[in-house]
């Protein structure tokens, strides 16, 4: 049984109060509806996110003689930054193993701060079994990303910030890969404010913990594929998994669109960037997973690392889903005017057309027809359901990708 100290948060708490930065609690008029949302910015901690918090108060805790044989972490690239710079302030050498599909960015950062990096083909958990041996080979102290309560403890100060910001609030959400984040903060919540809720939210497509706790015991998952990489872990930490089914009142899972839907709601609305397990809880409550109702929420924005090749493509994800950017295949009697009637439906509307491009490679259509891929700008889900009737009532033919 997991023996949890309160007191071992506090004095997190305290050491790291000259270290990490004291994130913003911002309420979001925005995500706000049937409840009040609130979204803390971990993803302007420093090195981007909260997982300094946890490295830094367990190297602090090593003996002299650990720290003389270096530090040791695998990571998809937070824990590792997190690692990275705790081990340069602590003048320690630090050795990272980071998964090859791991975004260039994060890579380039734990670099910067020193660290000697290994890739390692496959996810965290290749990345965890080649750190393992290292470690063996070397003595070298391994800084596991989430199955060790001190690091845990370094994660749990975020909750602390979270009652002295919002003393009333009813609810925290929480992004869940291994547990780390979710096991210090539920701990502490749940141990200073009982009343209040703790939810986990997982990518469906990595649902480790959510299928654990459904299977009352850790279930290790085949394959995991979602480009929240931050949570891609397929198998949860045994700590972990007893302080979530002690602490956490439930967990949801969210699809690789309304990730997608989440990162683009606060780079509009709220200006700032989250990473793909960053803008979990807020998909969560954007697309209404959270049984809440008037209730004040806590939306924990735990990394902004993202890489910006990935973003392109999550933003353009994002606009589909949302019906505000869409791919339309009409065909046309090949004769003068008929672009013109199409192009004057649907700017009629008051859509945008982005680009029109001529196939000439279909051979199932009729001789005196032809076939255009259309890419439209809509304002949103109902504007593009108006368009379509406005096609169908004019006797344009067409299907949309979205």
């Amino acid at each position: 049984m997991v023996d949890f100290n309160i007191e071992t948060v506090k004095d997190a708490y305290s050491l790291l109060s000259n270290i990490v930065r004291k994130t913003s609690l911002n309420k979001s008029p925005y995500l706000s509806g049937k409840n009040e949302i609130y979204i803390k910015l971990e993803n302007l901690q420093l090195t981007g996110s909260f997982k300094l918090r946890g490295a830094y108060y367990k190297i602090s805790k090593l003996s002299d003689s650990d720290k003389e044989k270096g530090v040791i972490a695998c990571s998809a690239g937070n824990h590792a930054q997190g690692v990275a710079l705790a081990a340069h302030k602590n003048n320690i050498k630090s050795t990272i193993f980071i998964p090859a599909t791991a975004p260039l960015s994060k890579i380039e950062a734990t670099k910067s701060y020193g660290a000697e990096i290994r890739l390692i083909d496959g996810v965290y958990d290749d990345a965890y079994i080649e750190a393992a041996k290292y470690q063996n080979e070397t003595g070298s102290k391994f800084i596991h990303p989430f199955d060790d309560l001190e690091v845990i403890s370094g994660q749990g100060t975020i909750a602390l910030e979270i009652l002295e910001q919002l003393s009333d609030v009813d609810a925290v959400v929480v992004p869940i890969g291994g547990g780390g984040l979710i096991s210090g903060v539920a701990a502490v919540i749940k141990t200073l404010k009982p009343d209040c809720k703790v939810y986990g939210v997982q990518a469906e497509n990595a649902a480790s913990m959510y299928e654990s706790i459904k299977n009352k015991e850790r279930t290790k998952l085949n394959l995991v594929n979602t480009f929240a990489d931050g949570t891609a872990v397929k198998y949860p930490g045994e700590l972990t998994f007893e302080l979530c089914n002690k602490y956490v009142d439930e967990i949801f899972t969210v699809s690789e669109s309304e990730i997608a839907s989440a990162i683009l709601a606060l780079m509009e609305k709220e200006k700032t960037v989250a990473e793909g397990a960053g803008a979990l809880p807020v998909a969560a409550c954007m697309f209404d997973k959270i049984p809440l109702k008037n209730k004040k929420i806590v939306c924990i924005i735990s990394g902004g690392n993202i890489d910006f090749k990935i973003l392109s493509n999550v933003l353009t994800r994002a606009l589909l889903k949302n019906g505000r950017f869409s791919n339309m295949t009409v065909d046309l009697l090949d004769q003068p005017g008929e672009l013109n009637k199409l192009t004057s439906a649907i700017l009629g509307t008051g859509a945008n057309i982005l680009e029109i491009v001529r196939n000439y490679t279909l051979k199932d259509i009729p001789l005196n027809k032809c076939s255009l891929n259309v890419m439209l700008e809509t304002r949103n889900k109902e504007h593009l359901e108006e368009l379509k009737k406005t096609l169908q009532i004019n006797g344009f033919n067409a299907t949309f990708d979205s």
